[in-house]
């Protein structure tokens, strides 16, 4: 698969995304490999290894989320092998998190690991951690 065509999936994640910060984590998990060896890393908790796991860790963390709205998506870099591709970008949103009512601006490092599995690009690995603002500890 070109890099190309890649590029529908990029769009396709981040509109999974965008319904992530809704509080909908479904679109985002049907993108995901289903096997034993997905992984997941996000802010709200630790790593988690397999498809039952990272579900269930989907479902937790787009709970926390209100309101939400993607703002943008800064690539970083992108690189497509026949099988294997790999996207490192920086993720912004608005949302409420975790019951506030503020909406607060939400910034993201992301490395995301894909793998064509019977012909479709699956994700089998996301790395999100917060970019703290200036002045602040990364949490």
């Amino acid at each position: 698969m070109a890099a190309s065509d890649f590029d529908q999936v990029v769009e396709d994640l981040h509109e999974a995304l965008a319904e992530f910060v809704k509080g909908n984590p479904e679109a985002l998990k049907d993108m995901y490999s289903h096997r034993d060896d997905v992984s997941l890393a996000n802010p709200f908790g630790p790593p988690v290894r397999g498809w039952k796991e990272a579900a269930a860790t989907m479902e937790r963390a787009a709970a926390v989320y209100t309101d939400g709205e993607a703002t943008g998506f800064d690539s970083v870099a992108k690189y497509v092998a026949a099988d294997l591709a790999c996207l490192v970008e920086v993720e912004r949103y608005r949302a409420r998190v975790g019951g506030s009512a503020e909406i607060v601006a939400i910034a993201l490092r992301v490395t995301s690991i894909f793998r064509r599995e019977d012909g479709v690009w699956k994700n089998v690995h996301r790395h999100a951690d917060p970019i703290p603002r200036r002045g602040q500890p990364n949490p």
